[in-house]
């Protein structure tokens, strides 16, 4: 190769990678969408495949109908979710009473042992600004998921009508041999059908088991809660405490402990044990995933792709020991 050649070569690679960059940059709003797209696209190619192979459908109809399957299935339940949830926390019903009296006691012998006053101008104005930011987070949220919802169904179309063509084409710029292109795909197929299906599966048994035990125990609200303990099962590590622990403390410091105990019994030893047994099920009958690819690939999803990380952070995570191991196995040996 002359080094004119080498020169187009390097430089093409260069103005690649440089507008790639960029456009990740500025896509990265609109990722969840293009990620919610990409799982339900590996989700019903297959139903897309068959309709329009071996039943001859056109493939804008058949589009269309999946489209709407998806919409049925996912964006519609997820959307009577949030607007349950903001409807219920219209409603809370806490007795605050009880709960600043109990504050106040608590500041006043805190105060008294330590010299340290708890309810200062400093501290009660530091709650006070954090509030608004709470508001404009959630606002911001929901905003950002109307605007993913369209971004979800408008890339997933073109997905379904062009998805043949699409995948060749990715196929063919692997960097692998056939073999390694196969072992790829499969893994990326097998995490992101496990993890569409167990994560939420999870999510549900999970925040059931927690919603009757928040109702045994007297908990306020225990259907939000119960609600909110869902969405907690896809942070690692701490997951479901998130919830139950701040709401055992709220009882302790009502002045029930009785159930504030029963509760933390309850959720420390139930509610957690199940979430890793069924964890542990699903990993072995769906992805076979060992459990720190799934712990560490979620704390890097979230922080790269938001909710959706919950899927591709444990997927990137596979993907980049499956081509160390690539590398090892043509390169090193």
């Amino acid at each position: 190769m002359s080094v004119k050649e080498q020169y187009w070569k390097y430089s093409l690679i260069t103005i690649i990678l440089g507008l790639g960059l960029i456009l990740f940059i500025k896509m990265s709003p609109f990722m969840g969408g293009i990620l919610g797209a990409c799982t339900i696209y590996i989700m019903v190619r297959k139903q897309m495949f068959y309709l329009t192979q071996e039943k001859h459908f056109k493939k804008s109809i058949t589009a269309i109908l999946l489209l709407i399957e998806a919409i049925m299935c996912f964006l519609v339940p997820l959307s009577l979710a949030v607007w349950l949830l903001i409807n219920k926390l219209q409603t809370v019903n806490v007795d605050t009473t009880g709960f600043i009296h109990t504050v106040t006691n608590l500041a006043d012998w805190l105060h008294t042992k330590t010299g340290y006053d708890l309810l200062n101008a400093e501290n009660i104005s530091s709650i006070a600004s954090i509030l608004p930011a709470i508001g404009q987070f959630l606002m911001g949220s929901i905003s950002s998921f109307a605007v993913n919802a369209f971004v979800l169904v408008f890339v997933l179309y073109f997905m379904l009508i062009g998805g043949i063509q699409m995948e060749k084409y990715i196929y063919e710029l692997l960097p692998f041999s056939d073999t390694n292109k196969k072992n790829v795909l499969k893994e990326i197929n097998m995490i992101v059908r496990s993890n569409a299906i167990g994560i939420p599966l999870l999510a549900v048994i999970q925040g059931g088991i927690a919603t009757l035990g928040y109702y045994l125990f007297d908990v306020p609200s225990a259907l939000l809660f119960g609600f909110l303990t869902c969405f907690a099962t896809v942070i690692p590590i701490v997951g479901t405490a998130l919830v139950w622990f701040p709401l055992a403390a709220y009882l302790a410091l009502s002045g029930d402990w009785t159930h504030a105990i029963g509760l933390l019994l309850y959720c420390g030893l139930i509610v957690t044990n199940i979430d890793n047994l069924i964890r542990f099920i699903l990993q072995k009958k769906m992805a076979d995933t060992h459990p720190l690819i799934t712990i560490f690939g979620v704390v890097i999803g979230l922080s790269l792709f938001g909710f959706m990380g919950v899927i591709f952070g444990p997927l990137l995570l596979s993907i980049f020991i499956l081509c160390v191991n690539i590398f090892k196995t043509q390169y090193l040996k």
